[in-house]
């Protein structure tokens, strides 16, 4: 009997893979703080910020180095416009870390970073090119040879909190599933796509991590006793603990905004449903739902109020939200007839979700504004994309691509639609959860 509970419970899960959550602009230039992008871009397409990252004269392989992690980071950041350095007027060289303003104006410029690196500090400079040739934002760093990439993420950290009063998300991490033959591993990296190991070391199927708030534990589901049982590991690797081991499944697990709970599905009674139970020790604190029909994904609203979870209850998969302490739910999506995977925005004062739909016969990422129902595409005609995650900040949303351009893998792309997703890892993944901005 025990066994054909864990064969039902996987069948669940792999018709379901989709289903089960990963859980995964005012004016004003530099004034920093607020909401939203506070800097001028009154009269740039697309209500860019366009901003010039020049290569330091040294043109050395540590230079070379700072200004392609800066071009990254700020390209992805959101309100940016990286501009190509091919068109640059200025001579690099004899500005030195100062700038001619007038040059930076030709090329459409209004802001321009520069930095100098000695094997012992990095040094840069922001200027805003309508305030003339004083840098308005500086910052030197300490360094040690091999934390280039930390201190230029934390740079660029400062200049996003500098023109948008928000924190950045360099230097925050990516939690995800890696799928093998016969076995899939729950992987973290950095959000860039750097430094990846193994957060699960076993041979078992490993799915749907999800970070803790304070980043420093995931929760993910494991095979390796059998039974689909819900375990919490160090999100640095280490020996997990299990926190969950009810008959049938223990998935989707999704950490409350306190960290003390986590809502995840239970099917122990033979129907998959939404409950919450302690963190600590596994105990059911709540059940959400009690129906025929198949409950998953949970997910928390930003202030831990509310509950966003699929179910099929009207038919095809559809994303509802009901309070986190129970009561009705109520339908929010209704574009087709399949979404799956919500996440919330942790921006404060919205009520947006990221969700996979389908699309003809591929799947894509969008968001939609609760209040507004405003819903923005993330993802098309670029293959089949799920799992959508939000960057600490709500400005990215990363996602696995399983098929199509650029080749499966790790994807991020900008919250509000206008970039297309830029590849961080390759390989075949599922269940991406994005983890909490760096401490400063």
């Amino acid at each position: 009997m025990a066994m054909l509970q864990v064969q039902r419970s996987a069948i669940i899960i792999a018709a379901l893979a989709a289903v089960a959550s990963a859980q995964p602009a005012g004016k004003g230039s530099g004034s920093g703080g607020g909401d939203g992008v506070v800097i001028d871009v009154s009269g740039t397409k697309g209500g860019k910020y366009p901003i010039a990252l020049p290569t330091a004269p040294e043109n050395d392989q540590v230079a070379k180095e700072i200004s392609q992690i800066e071009s990254f980071d700020l390209n992805l950041a959101g309100p940016f416009k990286v501009l190509d350095p091919a068109g640059f007027l200025a001579d690099l060289k004899a500005e030195g870390t100062s700038i001619d303003a007038q040059k930076w104006k030709d090329v459409g410029a209004y802001g321009v970073i520069k930095y100098k690196a000695s094997s012992d500090q990095i040094d840069f400079k922001l200027y805003e090119v309508s305030k003339g040739t004083k840098p308005t934002l500086e910052k030197s760093y300490k360094r040690s040879g091999s934390d280039t990439r930390t201190i230029v993420h934390k740079w660029c950290n400062e200049v996003v909190k500098y023109y948008t009063g928000e924190a950045g998300f360099f230097g925050s991490k990516i939690v995800f599933t890696a799928k093998g033959k016969g076995k899939s591993a729950i992987m973290a990296m950095d959000f860039d796509g750097n430094n990846a190991y193994s957060v699960s070391n076993n041979s078992s199927t490993n799915i749907l991590p999800s970070f803790s708030p304070t980043g420093g534990q995931v929760a993910y589901t494991s095979f390796m006793r059998s039974n689909p049982d819900l375990y919490i590991a160090p999100a640095g690797g280490g020996r997990p603990k299990k926190i969950s081991g009810q008959k049938g499944m223990n998935t989707g697990a999704a950490w409350s905004p306190d960290g003390s709970k986590l809502a995840l599905t239970l099917s122990k009674d033979g129907n998959p449903e939404i409950y919450i139970i302690n963190a600590g020790d596994g105990s059911i604190v709540k059940r959400l739902t009690n129906n025929r029909y198949i409950d998953t994904s949970p997910a928390w609203s930003p202030d831990g109020s509310q509950i966003a979870y699929v179910s099929d209850q009207n038919g095809g998969p559809q994303i509802f939200v009901m309070s986190a302490s129970g009561g009705k739910a109520t339908q929010v999506s209704f574009n087709g007839n399949y979404n799956t995977t919500p996440v919330w925005s942790p921006k404060a004062g919205k009520k947006i979700i990221a969700y996979t739909t389908r699309d003809g016969g591929n799947y894509d990422i969008v968001t939609l504004d609760i209040d507004s129902k405003t819903m923005t595409r993330i993802t098309q005609s670029e293959g089949s994309n799920e799992e959508p995650a939000f960057s600490p900040n709500g400005r990215a949303i990363a996602f696995a691509r399983t098929s199509g351009g650029g080749g499966a893998g790790i994807y991020i792309a900008n919250a509000d639609g206008t970039s297309k997703g830029v590849k961080v890892y390759s390989g075949s993944t599922t269940g991406v959860d994005w983890g909490p901005a760096p401490k400063d």
